[in-house]
This record gives C-alpha cells, structure tokens and sequence, in this order.
C-alpha cells in the first residue's frame, strides 16, 4: 500500500479519489435508512460506485454515528440523509469514568465491517478504504460537539477522559477492518477543524496519533480527513499524526495547505460536496473542477478528490461531470 500512495503521489495523470459512497443509494434504489442498515447493500454499493467511476480507490460510507451510537448515543435516521447524532449521554466526569467501552462489532459496527469483508472480496482493480470516525469528533457526539468546546477550557480531563476511552475502541475499530482485508482507512476529524492550533494539538493529533500507530504499516494505510476551517494553521500538528495522506475540505484553499505539506506527502481535495457536486449543474462542476486543478496539480502531490463525503442524492450527471473534467484536465497537460 505504500507503494501504492507512492505510485499515485508519482504518477504526472492521477486519478480521482472523493469520499463517494452514498450516492450508491441511487445506483440501487434503496433508501439510506436501507443502505445503513445492511451489510450486503453496503458492499453491493461499492462494487456498484467501483463500476460506475474509475477512482483511484474504493471508499466505505462516510457514517459518522456509528461509533456514537455503539457507546449509546441516539440517532436520528431519515430516508435519505446521513445518519446524524442527537444529544449526549456524558456530562460529568462520573459519567465519563462509568463509561463504557463496546465491543467491535456492537451495533452497527459490526454490518459495516461485514460489508467491507464482502466488499474487499469483488472490488479487485483497486485499494478499499474503511471508514471510521476520529477520536475528538467520537468525543464530541458524546459530550455533545458545541459543549465539548466549553469543557477543552472548563473540564480538560473530562475531555481527555472520554477521549482516552474513544481512542481504545477506535483502535480496536479500525484493527477490525485490518483483519477483514481492508487496505486502509479514511478517519474523518472534522470537529477538530474549529479547534485552535494549540486545542488542537492536546485534544485531537495525540489520539489520531496513536491510533495511526497502532494499525497503519506497509499493508494498512492511514488517509486523515479535516474539513474544519481552522486546518491550515494547524497543519503542524497534522502532520504529526504520522498519516499516510491528507484530505482537506473545501472551507480552506487547497493551494494554501499544498504550499505548507512536504511534495512527498498526498494532500487530497477538495471540489465542495454540497454547492456543487449535490446542487451544482455539470457545467459547474467541471469549471471548479478545472479551476482546482489548475492550481494545485503543479504541486505533485496533490489528488484532486470532493471536499468531504458526497451527499448521497447528489446528482450522478454532477459527479460524472467530476470525473469528465479531470480526465479533460489531464489530456489537456498531456497534449502540451
């Protein structure tokens, strides 16, 4: 797999990698509710994505409840959004001490990682991504995300508390994935992207780090994802996390991170999922895709991807607009 990250990082035409999984909804006429809440569904939904777009690599859904929910969180589930995550279950550092690590496998935890078994067995012309939830934005569904910001001032070791406990299981998360054949992860920290610099560095790189640690190697990568708006200045304890690759979102310029990472690391981004890709036109979505890369794709290691997680009614004109423009872009540089 570093071979793999290496040969992409090298590569002068470079295909596409965007968090695209749920739009898979419509590839299979089911519902999201139906799609999140069946293991099969999910791994037909890859293969279903794989046929449809040629991706540098194969992404699972992009679900930020499922751990919460694994640690008793409650969720609220619509037809045709993501899952997203009401309230919170601790308040007190009694609470966050009585607090229980699940097991891998709890809830739905355990549909995801059969569907990335099942997916890992058909989807062979390219590397699967698993994906999981970061360490501070698990905390934060659990604490609650606007009143964890409070306690990083208020209560640190509350804070580190739940921390503590949600970088255990998330290891022994994506050590799951590990097992079932997956070639990496994508850990989604995007509650970290509000953080200041230095918040960011106590409460948010340290777990990411140690999860990095605990599962990434030569077989296993790491690709962390910060949607946040607050990502540039804190890309230096990033960085430290040791990660593979790098996604950003689209609240930052791609330009500005590009010109702070190292050419040998991957930075990934970062086409707005929502403005354009869900409620674009084709047209607009190939003119920011050309804008983006003709910018940033004379730094050698970026990879043009989506901003974040495509929402799952995004139009597929829009995202086969995506594609088309990249495939534009390159024949273009190739013929000059």
């Amino acid at each position: 797999m570093r071979q793999w990250m290496e040969k992409l990082r090298m590569a002068p035409v470079k295909k596409a990698l965007p968090i695209l999984s749920f739009p898979a909804v419509q590839l299979l006429g089911i519902t999201v509710k139906e799609l999140i809440s069946d293991a099969d569904a999910q791994a037909r939904g890859m293969e279903a994505v794989a046929g449809a777009v040629d991706a540098a690599a194969s992404v699972s859904l992009m679900d930020l409840s499922v751990e919460a929910e694994c640690f008793g969180s409650k969720i609220h589930i619509s037809e045709d959004e993501v899952p997203t995550v009401v309230g919170s279950i601790v308040g007190t550092q009694k609470q966050a001490e009585e607090l229980e690590i699940p097991k891998v496998g709890s809830g739905r935890t355990g549909l995801y990682i059969q569907a990335i078994g099942r997916a890992v067995k058909t989807i062979t012309d390219r590397p699967v991504f698993a994906g999981v939830i970061g360490p501070f934005s698990l905390a934060g569904r659990l604490l609650d995300v606007t009143e964890i910001m409070i306690l990083c001032y208020e209560d640190p070791d509350l804070v580190h508390t739940v921390l503590r406990k949600a970088t255990e299981f998330l290891k022994a998360y994506c050590g799951a994935y590990k097992e079932t054949g997956a070639n990496g992860i994508v850990i989604a920290e995007p509650l970290a992207g509000i953080l200041s610099p230095a918040l960011a560095e106590e409460f948010s790189s340290p777990y990411v780090k140690e999860i990095v640690d605990a599962v990434q190697d030569d077989s296993f990568l790491v690709i962390y994802h910060n949607c946040g708006n607050n990502t540039v200045s804190m890309l230096d304890s990033i960085l430290e996390t040791g990660a593979a690759a790098y996604h950003f979102g689209n609240a930052v310029d791609m330009e500005d991170v590009l010109q702070k990472v190292p050419e040998d690391v991957v930075v990934m981004g970062n086409i707005d999922p929502a403005g354009q890709l869900r409620n674009g036109s084709p047209q607009s979505v190939r003119e920011a895709t050309l804008e983006l890369m003709g910018r940033c794709c004379k730094y050698p290691n970026f990879v043009i991807s989506s901003g974040c997680d495509i929402p799952p009614m995004s139009k597929w004109e829009n995202i086969h607009a995506f594609f088309d423009a990249v495939d534009e872009f390159y024949q273009n540089v190739v013929k000059v």
